[in-house]
């Protein structure tokens, strides 16, 4: 799993938690490398599906991983062709589904 960066994605309480940031993992390794495997992801693709499901944007992402917002926006595309989804939160629903999906293949 990446170590991202932390965005802000959820603040929780009143004006004593406001400099609190909470992480959400939707998931772990070995379901990455499900949809890593299930979808043909190059490991790029998968490192950029994974900091679109953290919640960062193209500009953050592009910052973080030393590249431009164009090849972002480039490999996104190709990660939309390969889940053949048409939106980020289908893309994340799609891989919520599939991790599911195999945590009950294994129970």
């Amino acid at each position: 799993m990446l170590e991202l960066p932390n965005p802000s994605i959820e603040n929780v309480g009143g004006a004593d938690s406001r400099d609190k940031h909470y992480q959400i993992i939707l998931l772990d390794k070995k379901q990455w490398s499900f949809v890593q495997e299930r979808y043909d992801l190059t490991p790029r693709e998968c490192q950029i599906a994974e900091l679109i499901c953290q919640g960062l944007q193209n500009g953050s992402i592009a910052k973080y991983l030393h590249i431009r917002p164009g090849t972002v926006k480039t490999h996104t595309r190709n990660i939309y062709r390969k889940t053949r989804v048409k939106s980020k939160i289908a893309m994340l629903l799609r891989f919520i589904t599939d991790a599911r999906e195999l945590s009950i293949k294994y129970e």
